[in-house]
């Protein structure tokens, strides 16, 4: 039997519904100031980063049954694609849970094309218009080149900490799937192109700030030069 490389599109979309219904039911209750949601973002936020073995009092939040439910090919899910689904939901949830930290508006917003959301677009929102700050983008494709789960988790969630501070929006559903598909064989070298494509697309669907006059015409800084891909030596150090 052949296992799919970067694992089965039908696991990435159930994982990406997953977290979208688990973060925005989170998401409402706590903008309402509800006790419950309150409390449970609270405990999720302390697995930021960390393994899902290394936080068992979380699995009664991180509710994985649908997961056990799905069959492919008449089949139940293998348990390496239920073991990776729970950890890319750990992650997600628990990241997200970190982003929300007293933010009176939702840090989860779904990507759209008008109004990217994914990973690289959110990273390039903290940096000067019409620029690249290169600190940045080394963390990024740091990030991108984690060796296992555990350093990408921790890397993400130095990266959410920015996001935070600047009350940067992110697609977690997105950001699920593809912690999902990191994690198969070939997987990363795709996530880490989305991450690039996501990166280069701000370009192209700047959200205006109230503060800022739009670009003049040619003004955007070219980076068509630059890759998320495979770190220089400069980039593999980058902090």
């Amino acid at each position: 039997m052949t296992t799919t490389s970067t694992g089965p599109s039908l696991v990435v979309e159930l994982v990406a519904q997953l977290a979208d219904q688990r973060i925005s039911t989170w998401q409402r209750g706590f903008l309402n100031d509800e006790a419950k949601a309150v409390a449970a973002l609270a405990r999720l936020r302390r697995g930021a980063g960390k393994p899902a073995g290394q936080m068992p009092d979380l699995w009664d939040l991180i509710d994985t049954q649908p997961l056990h439910d799905v069959r492919r090919e008449s089949r139940p899910l293998s348990e390496a694609e239920l073991t990776r689904a729970e950890d890319a939901l750990h992650v997600a949830l628990t990241l997200w849970a970190l982003h929300q930290q007293s933010r009176g508006t939702g840090m989860h917003q779904l990507h759209k094309r008008e109004r990217p959301r994914g990973l690289g677009a959110a990273v390039h929102r903290l940096m000067p218009p019409n620029d690249i700050d290169d600190s940045l983008r080394k963390r990024l494709v740091r990030t991108g080149n984690s060796p296992d789960l555990t350093t990408l988790a921790q890397r993400l969630r130095d990266l959410v900490t920015l996001l935070r501070r600047e009350e940067v929006r992110l697609d977690y559903a997105l950001l699920a799937g593809q912690l999902y598909q990191w994690q198969w064989p070939g997987g990363a070298d795709r996530v880490r192109a989305a991450w690039g494509r996501s990166f280069h697309a701000w370009q192209d669907y700047r959200e205006p700030r109230p503060d800022q006059h739009p670009a003049p015409s040619g003004a955007a800084s070219d980076t068509s030069d630059m890759t998320l891909g495979s770190p220089s030596s400069t980039d593999k150090d980058a902090s």
